[in-house]
């Protein structure tokens, strides 16, 4: 389809401002914020995107209070359990990128999980990014050129040592919430990415929204450099 991203990718920002907002307590923005994924992830199948990717958790969030990070981990369990397995039924491809070391083990279970039972899906692959950091991505794929003695010979190659191996760097970036910066996400895919920045809060990012951001991006003149 002319002018549609084949990948796009997330900043979900603004979640707990909309649970101060609208609840007084900002941890309950992170649970309208996991609802909204799935519309925009059935929205992007309907208009023939092939891949989204979700920042959902980077490497500085673990800076956050104790009592943030321990709600959000009990919400990544029962996004996994529930609303993931919904997707994957629908044929959805679900796969993770970011670090697993320092994800709770039985996180990292369900993650495995969810990337076999969807590994044959073909409609959407929506990839999430988890314990994820851009400069944290690229040093663990020279740590891997080091250990394993390994000859790079083109950024191609280097490109096979990231989390986002075989999958097409994003056309589009949005970022939900109103800053204007990457924080550290697909640092090395995003090189000629359009990006597109609204003030919608991620909760209140619906199809309509969505749907601005891919008219936005229809006018865009990609030259990559030329």
């Amino acid at each position: 389809m002319p002018n549609i991203p084949n990948h796009v990718a997330l900043i979900m920002d603004g979640n707990r401002r909309y649970g101060e907002i609208t609840d007084g307590d900002k941890l309950k923005g992170h649970i309208k914020g996991l609802q909204a994924v799935e519309d925009i992830v059935r929205y992007a199948g309907e208009k023939q995107i092939k891949y989204i990717t979700l920042y959902a958790f980077s490497t500085e969030n673990w800076k956050r209070s104790e009592e943030e990070v321990t709600v959000l981990m009990n919400l990544f369990r029962d996004y996994f359990k529930l609303n993931l397995e919904t997707l994957i039924e629908e044929g959805v491809r679900v796969r993770f990128i970011g670090r697993r070391d320092r994800l709770p083990s039985d996180i990292v279970s369900m993650m495995r999980e969810v990337e076999d039972k969807s590994l044959k899906n073909d409609s959407v692959t929506l990839q999430i990014a988890l314990d994820y950091g851009g400069r944290d991505e690229v040093v663990r794929a020279i740590k891997k050129i080091k250990t394993s003695n390994l000859s790079i010979e083109s950024e191609t190659d280097f490109g096979k040592l990231l989390d986002t191996a075989n999958v097409p760097d994003p056309d589009l970036l949005i970022r939900t919430g109103g800053e204007k910066r990457l924080s550290g996400f697909l640092l090395w895919q995003l090189q000629y990415t359009e990006l597109y920045f609204t003030d919608t809060l991620w909760p209140d990012f619906d199809s309509e929204e969505f749907q601005m951001a891919l008219d936005w991006y229809k006018n865009r003149d990609r030259r990559k450099g030329k």
